[in-house]
């Protein structure tokens, strides 16, 4: 399925980021190839399609994976189906978040240290899968020396793709991925890999496809802090200037998003002071990851932190940001600012 994306870039599943107000206006900007949920989580209750079909809300023209997370083979099996029964182009399955209330569970990257577990999980996914099954994984729970061993596993299990991002779960996001760990995999596999870690600007993506061989690249955090950074790549893949963005555009993008998800709770029956404090906590939250791109060692974003609600949120990002111009942000597609350490090939191995 990845070679017929119209872009080789994946949005990776965020918890609480990748909702359907954020998957929607990602497609908008343009640039990506597949669009990916947060996860869904598998409990002892079966999963209501009504309720995913809320969740499971396309955007025309691209894919959408939806990504599951839990241990239980069987029931596991029934969310592959019932994911798929909703919509879904892709269902993935969470062996990688590293949280300590998730790995408590023995979910997320807690299945690394099991592969009779993975096996189980994978094939009988695989059995109620009609369509696409991926595994995003990380490199290993303590260590990476196993990495190739799990991800033959996934494959052989019967998964159509991988996604791993190149940290070991105690490594959580500290330290620079080290894409090594995806070429190494992208050597070892007959499917096809998905390289994901520290690509923090557009120009990071192509780099990462060339040195490592990865069939296509999942962007997560990078893509909160700069929304275009897949309209950029996808405009250095075809040869193109890449677009710049300035304050104002930044200004615009928070107001859009912010009046999506507004409408997306108004919809859903939340009303009153609960409303607000959530709405205020999110925009709070892409602020600070957005905020990073301001070289202004961190001024505007501990003020938004401090900030009583959206209205003083909106004044602060005038105030601080709106005025800026495209080279006054570390939102280029080549990082003139140099704010992030991206990803590399020549980093240390993790193990060790």
């Amino acid at each position: 399925m990845l070679a017929t994306l119209t872009h080789p870039t994946l949005l990776a599943p965020m918890e609480g980021v990748s909702r359907p107000p954020f998957r929607a206006r990602i497609a908008a900007l343009g640039g990506v190839g597949m669009l990916c949920t947060e996860f869904v989580r598998v409990s002892r209750a079966p999963l209501s399609l009504p309720a995913l079909r809320r969740e499971v809300v396309k955007v025309p023209g691209v894919p959408l994976s939806v990504q599951v997370m839990g241990n239980d083979a069987d029931k596991m099996a029934d969310a592959a189906a019932c994911v798929c029964a909703a919509g879904a182009d892709v269902v993935d399955i969470n062996m990688g978040c590293p949280m300590p209330r998730v790995v408590r569970k023995g979910v997320g990257a807690a299945m690394l240290k099991d592969p009779d577990l993975l096996r189980e999980v994978v094939s009988a996914m695989r059995a109620s899968t009609p369509g696409v099954l991926s595994a995003k994984i990380r490199a290993g729970f303590d260590d990476a020396e196993n990495v190739v061993a799990i991800a033959r596993v996934v494959q052989d299990a019967g998964a159509d793709f991988i996604a791993v991002h190149p940290r070991r779960r105690k490594d959580f996001y500290a330290g620079v991925a080290d894409w090594r760990i995806v070429r190494t995999l992208v050597e070892a596999l007959d499917i096809p890999v998905v390289g994901n870690g520290d690509v923090w600007y557009a120009a990071d993506a192509l780099r990462m496809q060339e040195e490592t061989g990865c069939a296509a690249v999942m962007i997560g955090r990078p893509a909160i802090r700069n929304p275009w950074i897949f309209a950029q790549a996808s405009a250095l893949w075809a040869g193109r200037a890449p677009i710049d963005v300035n304050g104002a555009m930044v200004l615009g993008w928070l107001r859009e998003l912010h009046a999506d998800f507004d409408a997306a709770t108004r919809s859903g029956g939340r009303r009153g002071k609960s409303k607000k404090a959530n709405l205020t906590g999110r925009l709070k939250e892409m602020v600070g990851w957005i905020g990073r791109a301001v070289p202004d060692e961190g001024v505007y974003r501990h003020a938004v932190l401090r900030a009583p609600d959206v209205a003083s949120i909106f004044e602060l990002t005038e105030e601080h940001v709106g005025w800026r111009s495209a080279d006054e942000l570390d939102l280029d597609a080549h990082g003139r600012h140099a704010l992030e350490r991206s990803g590399s090939t020549e980093q240390l191995a993790l193990a060790g």
